[in-house]
């Protein structure tokens, strides 16, 4: 049906417009896509995450959310902690550029550290919710019966990004074969974490 087709599409588009920024989880996919570690396991959990979430929010679950402030508190205060310490290692990594080289494994995370960091970035960040669940989920209960559509337009516009910025990000490599380009995208990387953990708290 014509309308189903364009519920999709308008999933597709409102979900991309949140998802494509700069943020915590995105600087980190485009790090492990560029160092190519974990990165298929990496864009499988953060899809994965969106499409529950953008899930839990059609179902109603957002209003969980607007009725329990103070569960919205605990949730930033959490996430802007992680987010302070995350942004403290990756300060610490582009003030000491011998720890950037990915040719050397001992330098890489290992697959249970990624998966715990992808996760508590995901799931730790407050800005997650209030986009996905509550937001995306608001909008698409507009869509009265086609609204799961428009979830499933929002859900392949999460996978689509997450694939194009970690597997994309190999492109990039001739750049980051040098030193500075990593202590560079670090130092970017620990000023946003720091500027959104700067957020959540100002906001409580």
């Amino acid at each position: 049906m014509p309308f189903d087709f364009l519920a999709i599409l308008a999933g597709l588009g409102f979900g991309l417009s949140l998802i494509v920024a700069i943020g915590a989880q995105n600087a980190f996919v485009l790090r492990q896509g560029l160092l190519r570690s974990h990165v298929l396991v990496v864009v499988a959990i953060c899809a994965l995450s969106d499409a529950v979430l953008i899930g839990l929010g059609i179902s109603g679950v957002g209003l969980i959310f607007q009725q329990v402030p103070w569960l919205m508190v605990v949730t930033r205060i959490g996430g802007a902690a992680f987010l302070l310490v995350y942004g403290f290692l990756a300060a610490r990594r582009a003030l000491r550029p011998a720890t950037l080289e990915a040719s050397e494994p001992r330098s890489l995370p290992g697959l249970a550290a990624t998966i715990t960091t992808c996760l508590a970035l995901t799931w730790l960040n407050p800005h997650v919710y209030l986009d996905t669940v509550v937001l995306l989920g608001s909008v698409a209960n507009t869509h009265g019966d086609s609204r799961w559509l428009f979830g499933a337009g929002a859900v392949v516009g999460s996978i689509v990004w997450f694939t194009a910025l970690g597997f994309g990000a190999r492109l990039l490599q001739p750049v980051f074969a040098r030193p500075v380009a990593w202590r560079i995208l670090d130092g970017v990387i620990a000023v946003v974490m720091v500027a959104i953990a700067a957020s959540l708290l100002v906001g409580l």
